[in-house]
């Protein structure tokens, strides 16, 4: 008979790799099952247009990841994470050529507002310049995990954030310095009158202040690449172009941790209707470009940014948010767009770029926003489309099919709507814990959500060495 190990982990996702990092680096055995014949959920990077071209297929900038301390906690530089910072992290441009920016600096920043909006912009993050690695300690914390390290700042800061971002919004006297607000609190994919999408928005812009918005050297690929080489290092085992399709197929183990939607989790694990009532949200609409020359922004601060948000009113962002949840085609997208070849050249070819779209679309949707996006683009970037080498589509089949969690094409595995925005993947004291004494869940259908920081495989890895330890 095999001996057993003490965990196995299924999917090789950031917050998979993570657990597996975090038990393996504790002594227990591990080996992780990935169905993909390379590991990387929702942190890849591949040639998806032409030769040469390396594009990120899901995410490609990475506020949370710099800052988290899940990966802050674990040696990544040393196997080749190598973080990479534009000069201007965010830019968001305006119909008369002009851009809001987030960058390191509070006072670039909120100047980029206008002076009407400044000062209370200012006022908005002054109280928590400074202190981002206690905030995203007890920001991306679990409520079980004990007393807040710094409980005021965090009261605060849910006072604040538990607000929808209209309302906060209102802060401002401007319309640029609430479309701001408005595209900060459009990564959740809900309308901005949404409980909490105020925390959205504000933790984005502090994240900006405290580490910028960086991209990995050589794409996305690299943090995923450093995480299982870790794993390696410290002897955890990894399989990949391995589907498990039911429990008894993965070897004898003391814990078995799944990094996949509750909906996967509960067919493979024999769970039922246990996760009957979670809720998956609307979809995006993602589109990878080879460029033969940089995006030509009429703002000039945009060709500079490694993120640029195209949306030019609060109202036109949240129309285009509540088209997507609403079950409605996209007419007038607000885009979330990446230019990495901006920080590194190393991405194309000499001269070339790559460039990474997405808008918002509804769940399962099947039409083409091809048009819509481009023809938004091209709102900011005159003649755009004479630029484009290459492009490769992806609507939310192509990306259910790319990425097993993105159900129905919903990049957040899960809506951010409702109870469901602080209760996930259902209320439980343990929420990574399942029916199943020997199973858990740590996707970011779990605290403290989506996005590529690891918190919420290093949360799931904890409760399972609390666990193997009492035996």
């Amino acid at each position: 008979m095999p001996s057993m190990l003490d965990a196995v982990v299924v999917g090789a996702g950031p917050n998979g790799l993570t657990a597996a990092a975090e038990l393996a680096r504790r002594g227990f055995s591990v080996e992780v099952y990935e169905a993909e014949p390379t590991v990387g959920g929702g942190a890849r990077t591949e040639e998806l247009t032409l030769p040469g071209f390396r594009h990120d297929p899901c995410s490609a900038v990475h506020p949370l990841g710099i800052g988290s301390p899940a990966f802050r906690a674990l040696p990544l530089e040393r196997h080749g994470l190598e973080w990479l910072h534009p000069e201007t992290d965010l830019a968001h441009p305006f119909d008369d050529g002009t851009a809001a920016v987030l960058t390191r600096s509070v006072g670039e920043s909120a100047m980029s507002l206008g002076p009407r909006d400044a000062g209370a912009y200012r006022r908005l993050v002054a109280p928590y310049l400074g202190r981002w690695d206690t905030l995203a300690a007890d920001f991306l914390r679990t409520p079980w995990d004990g007393v807040p390290r710094d409980p005021y700042r965090l009261g605060r800061l849910g006072l604040v954030g538990t607000q929808p971002a209209s309302w906060l919004s209102r802060r401002f006297r401007d319309p640029k310095a609430r479309a701001l607000i408005a595209g900060l609190a459009a990564h959740a994919i809900a309308p901005t009158s949404g409980f909490a999408t105020g925390a959205i928005a504000l933790v984005f812009a502090l994240a900006a202040h405290a580490n910028g918005w960086p991209v990995p050297r050589g794409g996305s690929q690299a943090i995923s690449d450093a995480l299982a080489s870790y794993v390696r290092e410290l002897g955890g085992t990894i399989r990949t172009g391995t589907e498990v399709r039911r429990l008894d197929e993965l070897p004898p183990a003391r814990a078995y941790v799944f990094d996949t939607s509750p909906t996967a989790l509960a067919r493979i694990a024999g769970l039922g209707d246990a996760y009957r009532n979670y809720r998956y949200g609307a979809a995006t609409f993602k589109v990878d470009y080879a460029l033969s020359g940089p995006v030509p922004w009429t703002a000039k601060a945009a060709e500079r940014a490694g993120t640029v948000h195209i949306g030019p009113t609060a109202g036109e962002i949240d129309a285009a948010l509540r088209a997507a949840v609403g079950g409605r085609d996209p007419e007038v997208p607000f885009l979330i767009t990446a230019q990495p070849s901006v920080v590194d050249p190393g991405r194309a070819p000499d001269g070339k770029h790559v460039f990474w779209v997405y808008g918002h679309v509804p769940a399962g949707w099947e039409g083409d926003a091809t048009e819509v996006i481009e023809r938004q683009l091209e709102r900011f970037a005159p003649d755009f489309r004479d630029l484009v080498l290459a492009r490769a589509v992806a609507g939310p089949p192509e990306l259910a099919r790319r990425n097993a969690n993105y159900v129905g094409g919903d990049i957040a595995c899960g809506a951010f709507s409702g109870l469901q925005t602080l209760i996930r993947p259902k209320l439980a004291r343990v929420p990574y814990a399942t029916a199943h004494p020997a199973v858990y869940l740590c996707s970011s259908a779990t605290p403290p959500g989506p996005g590529v920081h690891g918190m919420s495989g290093h949360h799931a890895a904890k409760a399972v060495w609390r666990r193997l330890r009492k035996g």
